[in-house]
Formats: structure tokens, sequence, C-alpha cells
């Protein structure tokens, strides 16, 4: 008996030490190479164009009092068709949504650009104080700008996955409809494509090591760095976040990871739009993977189109416009 206890003794103290280590340098290290030229020429084009027409920057007060910004595009028609919130993707803020919320305002729809939490002009970049944090910064956005309806909630890339997650929460009641443009839907879907995010450093150890903590309830190490990007020309002029921790990283993904769950539990009109030539993931793999679910999911793939021109070109943003209205 003595000699059992003393074997799970040893292999509890195997586990806690190589989760400490995994905590401790297990995090990510500086990104080796550049992103594709692909998912940053464009967006170099959109800020050296002087965003003119950029609309100014208002902030909303969050439940602990944070002001949070955001930009408001509003229609030419005194009576708009609705509303549109946009999330922007991974590492920017609003300004990667002029474009699109430039053109959602012309065609009828008031629309909102946030700066998501972390990102921005909004809070510490990176940070969030807990996970789930950016689930009610966007309800606190709802209670305190009260949109026009009917209200779409627009979530494009790594904010597909937080867009889907409001989608699949008690708060999908929030929105009307809910569209998701080229959305990382979970780190392990079937849409993903292999060796697609290899400028991306993740420091998986420590992201596992802090999830299993999480997973019994322990947080203290839920602010500590798990990804890492490139260092970008401008990153500190246009407030780019180049590091995420744990907490503000997994937030953007469905709860607990599970978004099978978000999917089945969706009740509300949602529509995916993605570009064919996608370099992150596979168009043509999102329709099946709702419909496993029990979802038949309307999915519009746009030909010639890649992942950061899906939100920048006239044809993709028309597909987008095109997508609201019919859920309206």
């Amino acid at each position: 008996m003595k000699s059992f206890v003393r074997i799970v003794l040893g292999i509890v103290g195997v586990v806690i030490v190589g989760m400490g280590l995994a905590i401790a340098i297990g995090g990510p290290s500086e990104a080796s190479q550049p992103a594709p030229a692909s998912l940053v020429e464009p967006l170099v084009k959109l800020v050296k164009s002087g965003l003119s027409d950029l609309a100014t920057t208002s902030y909303y007060a969050a439940r602990d009092g944070t002001k949070l910004a955001y930009r408001a595009y509003h229609p030419i028609e005194t009576q708009p068709l609705g509303s549109i919130v946009l999330l922007h993707g991974l590492e920017w803020n609003s300004i990667q949504s002029h474009v699109l919320a430039r053109s959602f305002a012309a065609a009828g729809f008031t629309t909102y650009a946030l700066d998501i939490r972390g990102h921005g002009e909004s809070g510490e970049l990176g940070h969030i104080a807990y996970l789930g944090q950016l689930d009610d910064d966007i309800e606190d956005f709802v209670r305190s700008v009260n949109p026009a309806r009917p209200l779409t909630l627009a979530g494009y890339s790594m904010s597909g996955g937080l867009a889907l997650r409001i989608a699949g929460s008690t708060r999908r009641q929030l929105f009307d409809n809910y569209l998701l443009l080229a959305p990382q839907i979970g780190p392990d879907a079937p849409t993903i494509r292999p060796g697609a995010h290899g400028w991306v450093s993740i420091g998986m150890p420590r992201l596992i090591a802090v999830g299993l903590l999480d997973a019994v309830g322990l947080h203290a190490f839920d602010d500590l760095p798990v990804l890492k990007l490139p260092s970008a020309e401008g990153a500190k002029k246009y407030h780019l976040t180049t590091t995420y921790s744990f907490a503000l990283f997994v937030n953007c993904f469905p709860e607990r990871g599970d978004y099978r769950a978000s999917i089945r539990a969706v009740d509300r009109p949602l529509r995916v739009v993605v570009g064919r030539d996608d370099e992150l993931f596979y168009a043509d793999r999102y329709a099946e993977l709702f419909k496993a679910e029990g979802k038949d999911v309307p999915i519009t793939v746009v030909p010639g189109i890649q992942h950061v021109t899906l939100v920048l070109e006239p044809i993709p943003i028309r597909a987008a416009i095109d997508a609201v209205k019919a859920m309206d």
C-alpha cells in the first residue's frame, strides 16, 4: 500500500513539475518569419491611402468602467435598413473594418466598427481581465448604444469565432442575425489549412497547461502571453496587437473551444462569406462542417478572393451586404 502511495505521489509530482515548466518556459517565442505578403500588403495599401474618410473614434463605457472604442458610419438615408456591428481580425482594430463599414453604410446600414478590448484604443493591448470579458463588452455595447434593428453581428477571421461564440450562447438574442466572414471557427476545425499559420508563434505547452488549470477553476495564469505575431511596420502608430494573453486568445473562440456545440445552439439566421482562394481556410469545408451539426447554413464562396481582400474588395463586400439583406 505504501509503495502504491509513493508511486501516485511520484506521478503527481512529475505532473506538477511538468505543468510548472510548461507555464514558466513554454510560452511563445519571437516570430521567426514575417506574415505572408498577401495578408500584409493590402492593409499596408489601405493605411497608406491616408484614410481621409475614416470615421472618428467614439467610446462607450463597459461594466468595469473602461472606455472602449468604436467608429460609427451612418447612411445618407434618414431611415436606416438596420445596423451592423463589425468585429475585426487578428492583430488589427477598427481601421481594418473601414472599407467594409463604409460600404455597409453606403448600402443603408448604420455600421459600428469596434476595437475589441485588447486591440486599438480599447484597454491594454493584448490583455483582458478575465475569460469571457469580450462577451460582456459586446453586450455592454448593445445596451449602451442601442443600435437600430434588425441588428447583425459580423465577425471577420479571428472574430468569426467570437461571433459564433455569441451566436451559440445565452446572449444570442442580442442580435437578430450573424455574419461570419472567413471565420476562424476553432483551433482544430477542419476548415484550417495545415501550416497556414506558420508565421504565428503559439506557446502550445503554456496554452495547454493554463487551459487545464482553467478547467478546474484556477485562473492565476490567464494573463500570460501564449501567442506572438511578427513585428509590423507602423504597429505602434496604428495600435496593432502583436502579443495575446491566454484569456484574450481563448475568448476569441467558441466557449470551451467546442465550436460544434456552439453551431448546434445557433437559433438565429447565420451566413458565411469566404474567398475561394483564402490562404488560411478551406472555403469548401464550411458547408459540410455546419451541416454535420444539423445546420444548413448558406455559404457564399467568392471566386478569386483571398483572406484579407475579402473585406477590402468590392465584389466580396457586395456579397456580405447581400447576405445581411437576405437575413433581414
